[in-house]
């Protein structure tokens, strides 16, 4: 199944390559030599976004980042582009039925010129707030009879440490977590973005030592862990950064609340929220992780005090945000359904282009009272 995904997406970025170089080649036509330089480049940026995605384990840290980092781009610039083709066409169809523009290959290059220019603004701004991550502050109270206790939890999730994600950024990711003095930190999977071995190389583990949160760490799979070299590889990561990955688990937290961990609906075996919290004492807080924010119902119907997910990066770029938004109950912010509060992250980080159009990267800082 996973191999089938992957070669409908292929395909898929292959049909939109041909597209947009087609339709290049077609509105350059009337500027020579430009149509081949278009062509040539196109091919070449989607040649560093494959070699990136295949052989990046391969190439010293800088020369994967920076081939990850172009090919990567080269999506947005993609996505961007095959919108602006589309429009275009939709515009000469109508044209061709209601006459109303006269000099239409004049029209396409306008036109084109000017989606190049926009495009490229668009990235930079994008590239600037992916660099920029937002704090995000919630207070939420437990409904349970209270403890008349407070803890300040930061979460984060989607931080996809790899190749794109290094070492030196999560030392800054980690700087920030520290710099809110949290009681607890919480990880809503997607911690590994593909692989493990750039992780592992970099010793990741070192940084993520150094968060200081006294009640602990813990974190969760995400989809992204799944995609990797296997589960005892990502167990073995998890214990050396000092961090408790919860499998379909909970832990009590100073005999006070619990933090409940499932793993990600990618495994098809996971169990079911109300297995995991059958022998829990239901008079205590709990804080479920969720990767996926599917079936929010679950958490309201096992009384869960608090859920937090990430995954959807609220579409990363837009129109992506859009498309979340209709494929989501919550696809990005809080809700709170019965007594149970929701809040779905965008992610400190991301997987792929490094660009925040229409969303932004963000922590989550949360007082929580109970």
């Amino acid at each position: 199944m996973k191999y089938g995904f992957f070669a409908f997406i292929f395909a898929f970025l292959l049909t939109m390559i041909v597209y947009t170089i087609v339709k290049g080649w077609q509105v350059l036509t009337p500027v020579g030599s430009l149509k081949t330089v278009y062509a040539v480049l196109m091919v070449l940026l989607f040649t560093a976004f494959l070699t990136g995605m295949i052989f990046g384990n391969s190439f010293s840290p800088g020369v994967a980042k920076t081939v990850s980092f172009i090919g990567y781009s080269f999506l947005v610039l993609l996505v961007y582009l095959l919108i602006s083709f589309l429009l275009t066409d939709i515009i000469r169809l109508i044209n061709h039925f209601v006459p109303f523009i006269s000099n239409m290959p004049h029209f396409r290059l306008w036109v084109f010129s000017i989606s190049l220019a926009v495009i490229a603004v668009m990235m930079i701004i994008g590239n600037y707030k992916f660099n920029h991550p937002q704090t995000v502050y919630l207070e939420i109270e437990s409904s349970k009879p209270l403890q008349h206790k407070e803890i300040k939890i930061v979460a984060v999730s989607d931080l996809h440490l790899g190749i794109s994600i290094d070492k030196h950024r999560l030392r800054k990711y980690v700087s920030m977590i520290n710099a809110q003095q949290p009681d607890i930190v919480l990880i809503a999977g997607d911690l590994i973005d593909r692989s493990i071995l750039p992780v592992v190389n970099q010793k990741m583990d070192e940084e993520l030592r150094q968060i200081k949160a006294p009640l602990g760490v813990f974190g969760i799979n995400g989809n992204h862990e799944f995609f990797g070299e296997g589960a005892k590889q990502i167990i073995d990561f998890y214990r050396k950064s000092n961090i408790v990955l919860l499998q379909d688990s909970s832990a009590l937290v100073n005999n006070e609340f619990y933090i409940i961990g499932r793993d990600d609906k990618i495994n098809v075996h996971r169990k079911t929220l109300t297995e995991i919290t059958a022998g829990l004492d239901h008079s205590k807080p709990g804080i479920l992780l969720d990767h996926q924010p599917s079936n929010l119902e679950d958490a309201e119907k096992n009384n869960i005090d608090l859920q937090l997910s990430g995954h959807t990066h609220n579409g990363q770029f837009f129109p992506g945000n859009l498309i979340v938004k209709s494929m989501f109950e919550l696809g990005y912010g809080y809700l709170k359904k019965g007594n149970t509060h929701y809040y779905v992250s965008s992610g400190l980080a991301l997987w792929g282009p490094q660009y925040r159009i229409g969303s932004q990267s963000e922590m989550v800082v949360i007082k929580f009272k109970y």
